[in-house]
């Protein structure tokens, strides 16, 4: 028993020093802590250094006893306790309680906050004539307000962030330094005396007079389109309810399709735009204030244009005071898409802005607080199941509210190593002892101008974190951008296929120790066998890994081109399923959708260089190819384009009955899913009068029963009752939801992803969980 664990008289003085770990700093943790010291009536101080907080309380056992047990269970919404190490110390004999200084001695390991969404006090502020922030667009307090995306440096500390060019003025000071109050120890504390200040200016940059919020609401209700700066980056925004208004973004932003992000100004409208269930009213409420995907409703005010055949809308409330000013103007619902060229990093400073987004946007309203790391707005999908009441919800995209909140691991890792995640959604991780921590989304790698954003990224979250990473994780795929980077930096490399790391990435997310049943789908992955892999169950346990079933390899005619065109793996599907005989029954469904030279070439190609062309087990393109066929789509403008199309026919998700397919034993044991039978079948559908919707509703069931039987076959073998679904197919709710129910039905505890992406977004987090187990 440790001195810390005696039993102690209820009025025997006495100390104790405790370290506190987790969510600590920037979040009214010492100020809390001050004031729950003194209604105990405890003397002593409290702090931060560079693992999270110190504190020391000195009185009598029982107001000790009341001040722990309260610790851990009033603390204030941002605070986030991992752990709390106790330590019986001499008593000193101190009276009062006090913040002290940060001691920035030791090795970094303090929790970075994220940034959060506009508490309900600072609203009322903000909108109360008779308070000195009235209408002031950066209002915030310890509970609110820029966290990561200004910090330059931990401890968590004014001197530290971007704000440090703002000298607080005495109002403002006896704030900070006040116990009694809510900004007490705020560090972006400011008001429109001392702080930074908005302005808005047409789109050369020059400066436009009037009320900056006011005019540029104006501009916008007009049809217009202004870049926004806020906590993490710009927005491009316009109206929502305006057809011409998107399409001219689209045009001017070379963002032909993909679906925009929509921002509403309370909960009610958002519940016009979409139906909320619990899971997605939640995740909107939030302090992260993401993107939250759900079913658009037939009362929806949006323009079709702004995700044009999709079912889904991404709606996201305002998050800061700035947007909080906007739509109490009146606004209707706001397009709100990143501030970037197509497939470019997110523009934060204002110099930047204006000349990466001068041929985009009409105006900028601009404002002074400097953004130290760009973090652009999360995306989560929100979906309800029958189990759990409150329901689920997964990550798409993990960035502003979310990031950099570490993933708690176990065991810890005995090296710190740095994984560089994948080339598309890019993230990277550092893991060091039990704390994963995730980069914000960095986009895809494609473009230079997006490298050299990921390298600055790897760069400051190395920099941030006192890192030296002893071993780097990465892809093996010897063409993605960040794997080539690995190979350059002189460190020990260990590579980490590509769907090992996504089923990696989910036992490390719910920190799972022995074997786990991992189903990973996507579009693709770089296989051992170097081929393209994407419809992968496998055996995974630390660095090892089993492929112990997948989808049939079929030919994908066409490389790139097969990834856009959805008839060309349909083409090679057919050429598998019916041989020589394959053209006449795609033309049959094709309708003329095919341009006769290209598929005269593939027909070439298939016939006389059928072994040099790629076979896939990819799942994503058995989507593409399956969308080809039922008409929903006759391509991919964007990643996933068809497969979306094709889940937006199929409705909400719901028992159906399957069609047929095959699930048998192959070659070394595995069980292979042939999907020739559904193939058939969805062309006989088609002749018989089967209707689109049916079809693609049909269609999700079989892969969903297809999956399930092929999984619960290895798992009855190898006697396992756990399975994971991961990779970037499960970000659609009609086959999650399915395929978790038909396992869950067997009894198995099924896993999905609540912390990180299930797509290559959380790449990293496997590729480091498998790297430490290596080692």
């Amino acid at each position: 028993m440790t001195a810390a664990d005696r039993e102690d008289r209820p009025g025997e003085a006495g100390r104790l020093r405790l370290a506190v770990r987790g969510r600590v700093q920037g979040v009214g943790f010492r100020p809390w802590v001050y004031r729950l010291a003194v209604e105990c009536g405890l003397a002593g101080h409290a702090g931060n250094d560079n693992a999270g907080a110190f504190v020391e309380i000195e009185g009598a056992a029982d107001a000790r006893e009341r001040f722990l047990n309260r610790l851990m269970s009033e603390a204030p919404p941002l605070v986030r306790i991992a752990s709390v190490e106790r330590l019986a110390i001499p008593p000193k004999g101190e009276t009062g309680f006090r913040i002290l200084p940060s001691d920035e001695a030791g090795r970094r390991e303090a929790e970075i906050t994220p940034d959060a969404a506009t508490c309900d006090d600072c609203l009322r502020e903000l909108f109360d004539p008779g308070d000195r922030r009235y209408r002031y667009p950066f209002t915030n307090c310890t509970n609110c307000g820029p966290r990561y995306s200004i910090i330059r440096a931990v401890p968590y500390d004014r001197p530290n962030t971007t704000m440090r060019v703002f000298p607080m003025c005495a109002e403002c000071r006896r704030e900070y330094d006040d116990p009694g109050d809510r900004r007490f120890h705020a560090q972006p504390n400011a008001c429109p005396v001392c702080g930074p200040r908005v302005w808005m200016t047409d789109a050369a940059g020059n400066p436009l007079e009037r009320d900056p919020v006011r005019e540029a609401a104006r501009w916008l209700k007009e049809g217009r389109i202004v870049a926004i700066k806020g906590i993490g980056g710009f927005h491009l925004a316009c109206r929502a309810d305006d057809g011409e208004a998107v399409l001219r973004l689209r045009r001017r932003k070379a963002r032909e399709a993909k679906p925009l992000a929509v921002m509403v100004g309370s909960p009610d409208e958002a519940r016009l735009q979409v139906r909320l269930g619990p899971a997605a009213e939640r995740a909107l409420l939030s302090a992260a204030r993401p993107i939250v995907l759900a079913p658009r409703t037939p009362e929806s005010t949006t323009a079709e244009e702004v995700a044009p055949g999709n079912a889904a809308l991404g709606v996201m409330l305002p998050y800061t005071p700035l947007h909080a000013l906007l739509f109490a103007e009146a606004l209707p619902p706001l397009v709100m898409t990143s501030g970037n060229p197509s497939a470019e990093p997110l523009s934060s400073g204002n110099d930047e802005a204006l000349d990466r987004l001068g041929g985009i946007a009409d105006a900028f309203l601009l404002n002074d607080r400097d953004i130290e790391r760009p973090v652009d707005d999360s995306v989560v999908l929100a979906a309800d199941a029958p189990d759990r009441p409150e329901g689920m919800v997964v990550p798409i995209r993990r960035a502003r509210g979310y990031a950099p909140s570490p993933i708690r691991i176990r065991p810890a890792a005995k090296r710190a190593v740095l994984a560089l995640g994948a080339e598309m959604k890019s993230t990277i991780c550092l893991l060091r002892g039990e704390e994963a921590v995730l980069s914000e989304h960095l986009g895809d790698l494609d473009n230079p101008a997006a490298f050299r954003n990921f390298l600055a990224a790897m760069g400051r979250l190395r920099d941030l974190l006192r890192v030296e990473p002893e071993i780097v994780a990465y892809d093996p795929h010897p063409e993605y951008a960040a794997s080539r980077h690995a190979r350059s930096l002189g460190i020990p490399l260990i590579a980490v296929q590509h769907h090992h790391a996504h089923v990696a990435s989910l036992a490390a997310e719910h920190a799972l120790e022995g074997p786990l049943l991992g189903i990973a789908c996507d579009g693709t992955g770089y296989g051992d066998d170097g081929t393209i892999w994407g419809c992968e169950i496998l055996i995974a346990e630390g660095a090892r890994y089993e492929r112990v079933g997948h989808l049939r390899p079929f030919p994908l005619p066409g490389g790139d081109a097969g990834a856009r065109e959805t008839w060309r793996p349909a083409a090679g599907l057919l050429r598998e399923t019916a041989g020589e005989t394959w053209r006449p029954l795609l033309e049959e469904a094709a309708g003329g959708r095919i341009d006769p030279e290209a598929l005269r070439l593939v027909e070439a190609r298939l016939r006389d260089g059928g072994d040099r062309i790629v076979r896939t087990s990819s799942l994503g393109r058995l989507f593409d190819a399956a969308a080809f066929l039922v008409g929903a789509a006759d391509r991919n403008r964007f990643e996933a384009e068809a497969p979306m199309a094709l889940e937006a026919l199929a409705g909400e998700p719901r028992p159906v009955e399957p069609l047929p397919f095959l699930v048998a034993r192959g070659e070394g044991g595995k069980w292979i899913i042939d999907p020739a039978p559904l193939i058939d079948a969805l062309l006989d559908g088609a002749r018989g009068g089967r209707s689109a919707a049916e079809a693609a509703a049909a269609f999700h069931e079989t892969i969903a029963a297809a999956l399930a039987e092929a999984a619960l076959r290895v798992a009855e073998e190898r006697r396992l009752d756990r399975i994971g679904l991961t990779g970037g197919c499960f970000a659609n709710r009609f086959l999650l939801l399915r395929l978790r129910e038909r396992l869950r039905e067997t009894g198995r505890k099924v896993y999905i992803h609540q912390e990180v992406p299930p797509g290559d977004g959380g790449i990293s987090l496997g590729q480091a969980w498998v790297a430490a187990a290596a080692v």
